[in-house]
Order: C-alpha cells, then structure tokens, then sequence
C-alpha cells in the first residue's frame, strides 16, 4: 500500500493589489516592500468571498486532473486560520458546495505549517483506514480579512488563495511523503497571533474599537524563529529521507519573505536557483503558500517522476514543519 500525490490546483482571487497601490494606503514605498520581503503583488478576495469559496475553485481544478467525481473523496482537510465560520469548519461547508457526499471533514489550523500538518495528517489517516481511498487537502486563506491596513508592517506582506493537493491508495507500496517532520514552541505565542475573536477574548465593542481583530507580529523575532526552525527540521526531515541537499531537485519554503528564504536556502546548502518562489506575485498566503507552488510546478512540468522535493514551513503557534516528497 502506497499514499500518492495524484493532483493539484489552485485559486488566487481575480483583483491584484500592488506595491502602487499599498503607497496610497500607507507610509510606505515599492522599494521598501520589495528590498525587504520581495513581494511585489498580492491577490485580495472580494468582500462576498469566503475561504471555502477559494476552496471550492481550487478543488475542482484538482478533481479534474486526478479525473475523480467529488463522491470519491473519503475525506476533505482543510488547513486555514481563516475559516468561514468558527464553526461549521470549512471543509463541510466546501464538502456540500462540490458534492463531496461521502466525505467526512475537517479543518486544521497550524497557521502557515498548516498544508504540511495536513499532508501527514491525511496520510496518516489513509495508512489507518481499509477504505479510505482519496483524500482531498486544501490549504487556503482570506488573510485580508484579519490584517490590519493601517500597519505598514504587516499589511504588506499577506494576500489570500487556495491550494489544492488530492492523495490517492495505491497498490504498489511507494509513498510520495518519504520523511517528515512537526514541531511546535506555545512559548513563542506571543510572537504571531490574533488577540481577540476565541473564547479568551470574544468579539466585543471593545476589542472592535482597540483593533484586536488583527494579526500581530514581531518581525524581527518571527525571522530568527522561522530561519533556525525551518533549517531544523529540514535537515532532519532529510536525515531520515536518507538524502542530502544535492539530492533535493526543488526547495519548496512557506512563501513569507525573501530574506528569510534565501538564509534557509543558504544554511541548507541548496543554491537559490532550486528555489522555488513565487511571494512576489502573490505575498504571503499563509497554509496556501506551498500549495500554490506546488500547483504552478505540476502544470509547468517542472517535475519528474523520482525527483526529490523539500517542502517546510513555520507559522504562528508558533509551529514548524518540513516534508521530503519522492514525485
């Protein structure tokens, strides 16, 4: 019995937000944003939609080049910190819209890791049930929903879009996850987090007006974190693959900023030219980041079969992870 990933897709919303248009907004420039964190563009929903709106496009672009009806699918995961609702989670809400009937679900919120949480998890998953035969993943996010536009120091980092990975049983025992690895430090909470909204601050006049509601993040902390647990647990991630950095085709990182990708792909030993980037275009995307390459990299045919692939990821918890895929 092997776990395989047999599709992609994605979704990015159709209105483009620009370095430009972020000067009008804010006190900043497109140099500032782009010698600092590479981005140039950024694709932001529209007010009428939601995460599982994102998802539902995504997944249909993934149904249709695994060539599989939606009541194949045994389960939906969807990673997000951006949900429809608190609750019913996403994945029912996208389980109903693509007719996903046999499907049960759930969302995973592990932040930015979170498309790398879910992959495991859903392998794990298919390893434990006879019957369970396809899964769908999603990582996705309407981000734009929780910055704060008034920050210049964070609104001009996050964008929204959806990603999409289907997994498939097989007969013949080669998985396409060869090694992992997950982590996670509660004590650095503080560090990347939204305030209020949960039950240890509900939503109130209050915590509307002292703009509570919004992503939190210091800078200079998240980036040492992000560099030493990013190289971390790919470096282990690679040990029990039994490969080194020259057998690593792509470097796939969570797309947060250039700075902190290209210190990763140095401590690595994996030259920049097998990095695979796209944050200029599309920001951070949060659990839809590693997705949205891995999409552009299938349909561009950058991947052959045998090619060995570093996926790794860190996010607010804070958490980490990293996968070492066989393609």
């Amino acid at each position: 019995m092997g776990i395989k990933i047999i599709a992609t897709g994605r979704y990015v919303p159709e209105r483009v937000l620009t370095n430009a248009d972020l000067e009008k907004m804010v006190e900043t420039s497109d140099e500032w944003i782009r010698t600092r964190t590479g981005i140039e563009t950024r694709h932001i929903a529209d007010a009428s939609q939601a995460t599982s709106d994102m998802c539902r496009e995504a997944a249909k672009k993934a149904l249709e080049m695994a060539g599989i009806a939606p009541s194949e699918l045994g389960a939906i995961v969807v990673a997000t910190i951006t949900p429809d609702h608190s609750f019913p989670n996403t994945a029912c809400l996208l389980q109903e819209e693509i007719g996903a009937k046999n499907a049960f679900c759930f969302d995973l919120s592990a932040a930015c890791s979170g498309l790398i949480y879910s992959l495991v998890t859903a392998q794990a998953l298919m390893k434990m049930t006879p019957n369970l035969k396809y899964v769908l993943v999603l990582g996705a996010e309407k981000l734009s929903g929780i910055v704060d536009w008034e920050d210049r120091n964070t609104c001009v980092l996050f964008g929204d879009g959806a990603a999409a990975v289907i997994l498939e049983k097989t007969d013949d025992g080669n998985d396409s996850i060869k090694a992992y690895n997950l982590g996670a430090d509660g004590a650095c909470k503080d560090i990347l987090f939204m305030p209020a909204g949960g039950s240890r601050m509900p939503a109130s006049l209050e915590s509307v007006q002292n703009r509570k509601h919004f992503i939190n993040m210091t800078g200079k902390e998240v980036f040492k974190f992000a560099v030493n647990a990013m190289v971390s647990s790919s470096q282990q991630a690679m040990t029990d693959a039994g490969v080194a950095p020259d057998d690593i085709k792509f470097l796939v990182p969570h797309q947060a900023n250039y700075r902190i990708l290209k210190a990763v792909a140095q401590r690595l030993d994996i030259p920049e030219e097998r990095v695979y980037m796209n944050l200029n275009r599309y920001g951070n995307t949060s659990a839809a980041s590693i997705g949205l390459c891995l999409d552009e990299m299938v349909r561009n045919n950058l991947l052959q079969k045998g090619d060995k692939v570093l996926l790794t990821a860190f996010g607010g918890g804070l958490t980490w992870g990293s996968i070492v895929l066989e393609w």
